[in-house]
């Protein structure tokens, strides 16, 4: 893994437009989903599965695979995307989200559809299925990693602590943990809520190695996912700063749009914005 080229940059870009719309579109239908975190998530989600993460969609129990474990489970809409578009199932099948009797729930099911690693949805339990996961890695011998997806609200949660704490004291330097770091929770900002910060400095205490990184710039994203694969000795967390909604100009940062569906004007312009801000060439 490297910094992108300009044909990957290309190609990561056009996936991630693909994965956003398919967001918007996918959750309007629902009339039901987490569309901000999504779509600050899109470019994350685009580099992983279309460069990042060492799967095969045609044969997702592969024991060689990189495991992957979205946490934060309640912005599903963008994990899903992003495996329709690299041939885990059919992309016209994103429309059934949320659907009675749709492989597509609300949050990720194991039994449901193969890719998926693990059930989620309750907040905090993610993480440490994927320490569980790491520790067994290593145990067996296997070189494969696990990369673990998590959010700044979810980071509220005793759970996601325990589980750090463990992951520092077993040194596990194949665990690759992101948080989604929007500032944004589904009652307002997660500071008046209740204060992360220092952040960093709390990862570090827990014996993690710590990169901050820019999550909605495809170079950034990249370095930051080089440089935890290079450590040794501990995991590593990258501290994604995200934009909530982004690019989408009315639902960036505004807490209403963590867990609001868009409705069709909104839904309309969502899609327009985000094709303008691609044709830009931003």
């Amino acid at each position: 893994m490297c910094t992108p080229d300009k044909k990957t940059l290309h190609m990561l870009k056009e996936k991630a437009r693909l994965i956003r719309v398919s967001c918007v579109q996918m959750i309007h239908k629902a009339k039901s989903g987490h569309v901000g975190g999504s779509l600050g998530l899109s470019d994350i989600f685009a580099s992983l599965f279309f460069k990042i993460l060492n799967h095969d969609p045609s044969n997702p129990k592969w024991e060689g695979r990189d495991r992957f474990v979205l946490s934060n489970g309640h912005v599903v809409p963008v994990l899903y995307a992003a495996m329709a578009y690299s041939g885990y199932f059919p992309v016209e099948e994103l429309m059934t989200l949320r659907e009675f009797g749709s492989r597509l729930q609300g949050h990720p099911s194991r039994t449901n559809l193969p890719g998926i690693e693990i059930s989620t949805g309750s907040l905090g339990q993610g993480l440490g299925v994927a320490v569980g996961m790491a520790l067994a890695a290593r145990q067996k011998n296997q070189d494969h990693r696990i990369y673990c997806s998590i959010g700044d609200g979810e980071s509220q949660e005793g759970s996601i602590w325990e589980a750090a704490l463990s992951a520092g004291h077993y040194k596990l330097d194949n665990l690759t943990v992101f948080m989604d770091r929007n500032f944004i929770q589904i009652d307002g900002n997660t500071e008046d809520i209740n204060a992360l910060e220092p952040v960093a400095d709390k990862w570090k205490a827990f014996n993690w190695h710590v990169i901050e990184a820019n999550g909605n710039d495809f170079v950034e994203i990249f370095k930051a996912f080089d440089q935890a694969k290079s450590l040794k000795g501990k995991p590593a967390i990258i501290l994604f700063r995200t934009r909530l909604g982004f690019p989408v100009s009315f639902m960036d940062g505004v807490s209403k749009w963590h867990g609001t569906a868009p409705k069709d004007e909104e839904a309309q312009k969502a899609l327009d914005e985000i094709e303008a801000f691609y044709q830009s060439g931003e």
